[in-house]
């Protein structure tokens, strides 16, 4: 039982990381990004294909970060003329190219089969073996990115990005390069979902195309809207509910055929609930439109 609530503990963290680098460009900068479980899925590979070949995780795991960035630069420029609508289908584009990479390019992800054995975190000799000393490892990650996120928030830059989201045009008459501040956002954002790849890959020692597919980005997008657009206690505070309130459905009294179904209509009823009572989210300031 200890074990199973670790599990869960771990994975509270890593999602935690996801959903609120996520929160950063959709809540604070208004950029309806539905790529970012892509940036999830390159950083978990770089972390994995590069510990594989030989480099020490330390640098995995900050190039999983760092190459991450570098595509949401690149996905930024690519569609630094849209916004909305637009913007949310191309990045869900970008989410179905990278997952076809995966996929197909087998010399290098080795496809559908996936890479296995990665190995735990390694610094300098001390093995994370354990998902107790994991769930430290994690925690601590966890604190410091989403400490580095409020921080950036509240700073005149993160000002900056919530100027951009509720007056785009008027902040360009101020003279600010508006492209620059979201290509920044998008940058931070997709280097977050790239620690937590990392996180993901040397967790469970195995990835493959299947961990980063559509149902992902729902959930994680889904985590942001409870939790409340613009606010990261609400991300934080929403991770939690929605990563445990599956698992406690499952204790309930059912038979064994309507079991997974019932959880599911359960769970969206909840959902529906929340959203009904909270439009904004649990903590939220803003509406998403």
């Amino acid at each position: 039982m200890l074990e199973y609530f670790l599990h869960l503990a771990i994975l509270i963290c890593i999602y935690a990381i996801l959903v609120t680098s996520l929160n950063l460009a959709l809540g604070f900068t208004g950029l309806l990004n539905l790529g970012h479980i892509a940036f999830f899925g390159i950083g978990a590979y770089t972390s994995a294909l590069l510990v594989k070949a030989g480099v020490p995780f330390i640098i995995a795991f900050l190039a999983a970060g760092i190459i991450a960035a570098c595509f949401g630069y690149i996905l930024m420029l690519a569609t630094r003329k849209l916004k909305g609508d637009y913007l949310a289908l191309t990045t869900l584009g970008f989410s179905f190219v990278i997952y076809s990479i995966l996929l197909n390019w087998i010399s290098l992800t080795r496809g559908p089969l996936g890479i296995p054995g990665i190995p735990k975190p390694d610094f300098f000799g001390f093995i994370i073996s354990t998902n107790l000393s994991y769930l430290v490892f994690a925690a601590i990650v966890c604190i410091i990115i989403v400490a580095l996120l409020m921080k950036i928030t509240n700073s005149p830059f993160g000002r900056l990005l919530q100027a951009t989201r509720d007056d785009e045009l008027g902040l360009r008459v101020l003279g600010k390069n508006t492209f620059l501040l979201k290509a920044k956002a998008m940058m931070i954002s997709a280097g977050g979902a790239g620690i937590a790849g990392s996180l993901f890959a040397h967790y469970l020692s195995y990835i493959d195309p299947s961990s980063f597919l559509l149902t992902e980005i729902i959930f994680v997008v889904t985590i942001v809207i409870v939790g409340g657009i613009a606010s990261m206690k609400g991300s934080i505070f929403a991770t939690i509910l929605l990563v445990l309130l599956p698992e406690a459905l499952r204790f309930l009294s059912l038979p064994s055929n309507i079991l997974g179904p019932a959880r599911q209509i359960i769970y969206a009823l909840l959902l529906i609930i929340i959203l009904l009572i909270r439009p904004r989210g649990l903590f939220g300031r803003i509406d998403l439109a």
